[in-house]
């Protein structure tokens, strides 16, 4: 059994293996209850963090709560989390990219502002490696998001 208040501690935590681990711990739980959404004001206030590592938890776990959200807190914060599809560190934005279908699955008022922010997204300012492979997640995710 696990305290799911430490394991939304260590989501902060500088050793990334034992964050990532309480990360999948947290997933695995959203799956199945609405019992971490209760946790969203936090995750939300992850995504703004400086970390990448700590951005790229909250963008995960937003998603993933999506079908929780009954209070809409999703819709009243959608603009933060869209930025990421252009963050500055690209493995962010690819997560972020990533995660959108999962949101617009289960926030459908929020499927065009979703669409419109990945047909607009400008990724010329990445490396050219970069450059396709989120072109790459900006198309798969679009053909999710019906």
């Amino acid at each position: 059994m696990y305290n799911v208040t430490e394991l939304i501690e260590i989501l902060s935590s500088k050793d990334n293996k034992v964050a990532y681990q309480a990360l999948q711990v947290l997933q695995t739980e959203s799956e199945k209850s609405n019992d971490i959404y209760k946790f969203f004001d936090r995750f939300v206030e992850m995504i703004e963090n400086e970390n990448s590592y700590i951005r790229n938890r909250g963008i995960s776990l937003i998603s993933v709560n999506a079908k929780w959200d009954t209070e809409n807190k999703i819709d009243k914060i959608i603009d933060g989390y869209l930025k990421h599809i252009l963050d500055e560190k690209p493995i962010t934005a690819r997560q972020c990219i990533k995660a959108l279908p999962n949101i617009a699955k289960n926030k459908s008022n929020l499927v065009e502002c979703i669409r419109e922010a990945l047909m607009k997204a400008d990724i010329s300012t990445y490396d050219d490696s970069m450059r396709t492979l989120l072109y790459k997640d900006i198309s798969s995710s679009l053909k999710k998001i019906k």
